[in-house]
């Protein structure tokens, strides 16, 4: 099993989640608002400190619990719709998952997510 745990822009959400939807036995995914801000800002984007605090630029985050078989497909899906060409497109981070258990059925493993 794996957690992929994806950064992208508020506006390619739709874009994504509807070429998600499209992946047979994909389980579900959980999407956050977020902001933050990465290591390098763009050219024209002022960085600016408001009251002692950053200027976060916002984004969306998604996590997805899957099996093995499906991270290649995932990725690339939200990869290639998620892409802009410009800086901050976001990133993807996939870590493995040792286990997982269903509150309401007691199932463990795969078969909970």
């Amino acid at each position: 099993m794996k957690h992929i745990i994806t950064y992208i822009k508020p506006h390619k959400l739709s874009e994504v989640t509807l070429a998600l939807h499209k992946i047979k036995d994909l389980t579900g995914i959980s999407v956050l608002d977020i902001k933050g801000f990465g290591r390098i800002k763009t050219k024209d984007e002022p960085h600016r400190i408001v009251e002692d605090l950053v200027d976060f630029i916002p984004h969306v985050k998604i996590e997805i619990f899957c099996k093995d078989f499906l991270v290649e497909k995932i990725v690339n899906t939200i990869k290639t719709v998620a892409h802009t060409g410009l800086r901050g497109d976001g990133k993807i981070y996939i870590t493995p998952v040792d286990d997982a258990v269903r509150i309401s059925t007691g199932e463990r493993g795969e078969a909970a997510i």
